[in-house]
């Protein structure tokens, strides 16, 4: 509903967003509780619980966007949306420096409380009303602007810690690489991002800025991803991705004074990168599940301790009996060799 973030979603499209993001938000918080709990905390669900946050994360952005009708501010939405990416990608750009994923006293679960109210706001009262005014100003942009001066707080945070050093060797990264080095292949997307879209002549973002969005975002995901990989790995993160082809394509096709419809290379572009990206993840995933001999969506049972203890038990209860026959026999050899003396 409103791909264009300018049309009213029905109320109960608001509600089903704001039930599905409290259950996910929920779920994200209690699962390495559940990992503990069935001692199967592992490097994949790591990896599986950050590559379901930057997917989510671009969808919650939209999400909320669209709920406040931003699309008639198109650039507001790029703003809003792009942020959210930066702060999630910095947040592990941090991690990669650091060797700590950190939170703030107001961090994403604040955030994503906020976003629950609005979807519940717009489905009570219609997203219409996000641009009534008080004193003047468009409550919509209070919104906004609530968000920047958040951001800005967060963003304060993450970059004192970058630029305090990192635990590498001379305050390096945990791969002994610049702990600036991770602002490079962010930047090529997050420039080419906007770039294309003031370049189009078909004003492609202006009239398809959902599936935009989802195409950067889609980047921005498989990016995070190398990230957080190098990070559990401590090797050096690359900068150039396959997933990069998508953002050329749209700016090779604009070089060439769009030698075909801006929206079908958009299209052509979303598909690329949503394809590289789920290839990526499962590639990861399988490499992981074969080496740690697991399932990807299954807990194996752990028989090797039960199995082990029942048969150091076995060994035990068989040498106690083999030490019980032992002593009985030497016991009776005695017992014969003081009947034959009191008969000599």
């Amino acid at each position: 509903y409103s791909p264009d973030a300018k049309g009213d979603p029905p109320g109960w499209a608001c509600f089903l967003c704001a039930a599905g993001l409290f259950a996910y938000q929920s779920l994200d918080a209690i699962d390495g509780k559940q990992a503990r709990r069935t001692n199967t905390s592992t490097p994949l669900g790591e990896l599986f619980d950050h590559g379901c946050d930057s997917i989510s994360t671009v969808f919650v952005a939209l999400s909320a966007c669209i709920s406040v009708q931003i699309g008639h501010h198109p650039y507001w939405m790029f703003f809003q949306c792009f942020c959210a990416m930066t702060l999630f990608y910095c947040a592990h750009w941090q991690t990669y420096v650091s060797g700590t994923l950190r939170f703030g006293k107001i961090d994403v679960t604040e955030a994503q409380v906020i976003i629950m109210g609005i979807h519940v706001i717009s489905g009570i009262f219609g997203a219409s009303i996000w641009k009534s005014k008080i004193g003047g100003i468009e409550v919509w942009y209070v919104v906004a602007c609530s968000t920047i001066v958040l951001g800005s707080m967060s963003l304060l945070q993450i970059f004192s810690v970058i630029l305090a050093g990192g635990v590498g060797k001379n305050g390096s990264t945990v791969a002994g690489t610049s702990v600036l080095s991770p602002i490079i292949p962010f930047s090529m997307i997050l420039v080419p991002a906007f770039i294309i879209s003031q370049k189009s002549t078909e004003d492609v973002f202006e009239t398809y800025p959902s599936l935009y969005i989802v195409t950067f975002g889609m980047v921005a995901a498989k990016v995070t991803n190398r990230l957080v990989v190098a990070h559990m790995t401590k090797s050096e993160l690359e900068y150039l991705d396959w997933g990069l082809i998508g953002p050329l394509m749209l700016f090779l096709n604009q070089y060439f004074n769009n030698f075909l419809p801006e929206r079908i290379v958009l299209f052509g572009a979303t598909a690329w990168c949503t394809f590289d990206l789920f290839k990526y993840c499962s590639q990861v995933c399988v490499e992981i599940c074969n080496h740690l001999n697991i399932k990807l969506f299954k807990i194996t049972p752990q028989l090797h301790g039960a199995a082990a203890s029942g048969s150091s038990g076995g060994k035990e209860e068989h040498n106690n009996g083999a030490n019980h026959v032992h002593s009985a026999s030497q016991q009776h050899r005695k017992q014969n060799r003081v009947s034959r003396r009191n008969n000599n």
